[in-house]
């Protein structure tokens, strides 16, 4: 969520906050000349675009497809308003305490303007299949009915809660044919950003709460195959005191805290996207300290593995006015030199974008996944920001070249009492008799820029399946990626175990952090019969593959599917029995002194950054890991047993 560029109340109260967060508080924009708009999208019918995709969606590599394996670009845009407007500051019942003098009461805006057919009708023509729908943690537990005034133009709303006014307008989105990804915007009601209580997950409410209310909405809307994703958390950032991180293990830890909710989603509702965003930022924005925007970049050496492989998305947010290392504030606190996403030139902004988001979608990699840019934007009619119309134009020809899936920010908006839009970045705004202004109404300068985005042409029809590779990490505790163990007791108690995926096999570890990696490259059918643990050495039977190395090995006819560990020692590994009969011969992979050299690990990227791996090849199972407890080596992993899969 980016801060009011168009409404000025209230932004002296923001800085100190925004500067230190790395969100912005910057001016008001000037007047503009108007602009015509080209070559608009085919508007198409509800019908139409009903027929033209079928739920639930999942994903191919770098791409999200529909049930039949269909591509399904994700072209959108954030309907906002439930996630709250008020500022923080001032009587909440006051309309000028609210972002842009915009009172949503906690629905999603224009329900007191314009009918929710109208509003699905604009949605049609400004050529989006979907709908990024914000909202808030205490929507969910709101009793309170919102105002009738809040609905005055859909009066068959009157009574309800901001929940079951949320309920309305997912029944209408879907029953239109689009597509609704739901996002945990934020804890409370308060917009937006800075020190406002909503910096993590976790602010203003535990973890576990957390996770809860996400299985209470993805239980809430299953059975609506056109509700099909879950974002999880909207720009996690720095609060006072400390900054999130990704994979320490604290309470902190935005990768270990996603891969908790992701699974318990999907086990509420397989049938879910699963879509997370990077930190948006770390550190203060002062000299002598370090600072930065991450978002995607920390993906690259420590991706996520869900239940389900094909679930996964990644998302990332990329306004202008902020920059890698700036946070958007024009002056005061958190004001910096360096560059912002405006600065560059296209070349350079392409660089960036990759580095923070896109490089994500090479295929092939552990974090091979659909990238979503779930927020950009500009300032619209009545500005003449030179800068920002350049950027908009270079990122959105970025978008067009990648084929990247994205979400404009924000849809709706409100016309003031002399026809001006109160927040000028919205796509549509509504007057008090619901008449509305939007992109493609003349004189908004983004509509040649958005229309060009919105129909350019890109990858479509069918997609072929894909192979996965995915982190296991148990580096600060159990991570229990399979269904079937999930269903079952504790199999290795009192040490730390990676399953992977029930469609997956193991086919790397690495030597002293307890990552592994799986694989579904010429899976093995599973046999029906049960998994068993091995911690001992009764099935090394066909030679001494590590002479002098104490060993774990599976039967015959099976292959490694997880592992457990206490500390850096292997303990035991758990092997699943094939279906088909497998090769008994094989190779010793060492690894105790170095990455394995003849393995293409780094193909798929680095999965165990700064420690010493060991893979087999795609075409080989894991039936055996040798260690020693010699020369105070602890009993960490040494060498791999690869067998050849035929």
């Amino acid at each position: 969520m980016r801060t009011v560029r168009s409404a000025t109340r209230g932004i002296p109260a923001l800085l100190a906050a925004a500067a230190l967060l790395g969100v912005a508080v910057p001016g008001p924009a000037a007047a503009a000349p108007a602009t015509a708009a080209t070559s608009a999208p085919v508007a198409l019918t509800g019908a139409q675009l009903s027929a033209s995709w079928t739920g639930p969606l999942s994903t191919r590599g770098r791409y999200v497809v529909d049930a039949h394996g269909d591509r399904f670009k994700l072209k959108s845009g954030n309907w906002a308003g439930a996630q709250g407007t008020y500022q923080g500051s001032g009587d909440v019942g006051d309309v000028n305490n609210h972002q842009a003098h915009q009172k949503s009461n906690n629905i999603p805006l224009g329900l007191d303007r314009t009918p929710i057919a109208q509003i699905m009708a604009d949605f049609h023509a400004l050529g989006i299949n979907s709908v990024r729908l914000p909202f808030a943690n205490a929507m969910i537990h709101d009793p309170a009915a919102v105002p009738d005034s809040a609905v005055a133009a859909n009066p068959e709303l009157k009574g309800r809660t901001p929940l079951e006014g949320f309920d309305a307008v997912v029944a209408a989105l879907t029953a239109d044919g689009f597509a609704v990804i739901l996002n945990n915007h934020t804890t409370t009601y308060r917009f937006c950003c800075g020190l406002d209580g909503n910096e993590r997950w976790n602010s203003g409410q535990s973890t576990q709460q957390w996770v809860d209310d996400w299985v209470f909405m993805a239980k809430r809307y299953r059975d609506d195959k056109r509700v099909v994703g879950a974002d999880l958390r909207n720009e996690v950032r720095r609060d006072t005191w400390n900054d999130p991180n990704w994979g320490w293990g604290d309470d902190h830890d935005t990768y270990t805290a996603y891969e908790q909710a992701g699974n318990a989603i999907l086990q509420a509702d397989p049938d879910l996207l699963i879509v997370m965003e990077g930190i948006n930022w770390q550190g203060i924005p002062a000299s002598l300290f370090s600072y930065e925007r991450p978002n995607l970049k920390r993906v690259a050496t420590l991706s996520h593995t869900l239940i389900d492989s094909n679930k996964l998305v990644y998302s990332v947010h990329f306004y202008g006015y902020t920059g890698p290392s700036n946070t958007g504030a024009g002056s005061g606190w958190g004001a910096t030199d360096d560059p912002r996403y405006e600065d560059f030139t296209p070349e350079k902004l392409a660089e960036v974008v990759k580095e923070e988001g896109t490089f994500v979608t090479e295929e092939g990699k552990h974090y091979t996944a659909p990238v979503w840019v779930s927020e950009f934007g500009a300032a619209g009619r009545d500005s003449t920001d030179a800068k920002e119309q350049a950027w908009f134009r270079n990122f959105t020809d970025i978008l067009v070249k990648t084929d990247t899936d994205f979400a404009v920010w924000p849809l709706v908006g409100w016309t003031d009492a002399a026809g001006r839009p109160q927040d000028n970045w919205a796509m549509l705004t509504y007057d008090a008799a619901g008449r509305r202004l939007g992109i493609e109404d003349g004189g908004d300068w983004r509509a040649t820029d958005w229309n060009k985005l919105v129909t350019a042409p890109g990858r479509s029809g069918a997609v072929a399946p894909v192979d996965h590779w995915n982190i296991v990490d148990i580096d600060h505790g159990d991570w229990n990626l399979s269904r079937t163990m999930l269903a079952r007791a504790d199999w290795s108690p009192g040490d730390h175990k990676g399953n992977c995926p029930d469609t997956e096999r193991l086919v790397g570890l690495s030597r002293s952090y307890g990552r592994g990696l799986c694989t579904d490259v010429a899976e093995p059918r599973k046999a029906a019969g049960a998994w068993e643990k091995v911690d001992g050495e009764k099935y090394v039977r066909q030679g001494d593959w590590a002479s002098g190395y104490n060993k774990v090995q599976c039967p015959v006819n099976s292959f490694a599917v997880g592992y457990s560990m206490n500390g850096p020692a292997m303990v035991s590994l758990l092997c699943a029995p094939s279906a088909t009969p497998l090769p008994t011969n094989g190779r010793t992979l060492w690894f105790d002194r170095g990455n394995n050299p003849d393995t293409a690990w780094s193909v798929h990227g680095n999965w165990a950054e700064d420690d010493y791996k060991g893979m087999c090849a795609d075409n080989e199972y894991v039936a055996g890991v040798a260690m020693t407890w010699a020369w105070a080596q602890r009993g960490r992993p040494d060498a791999l047993l690869c067998r050849p899969l035929t």
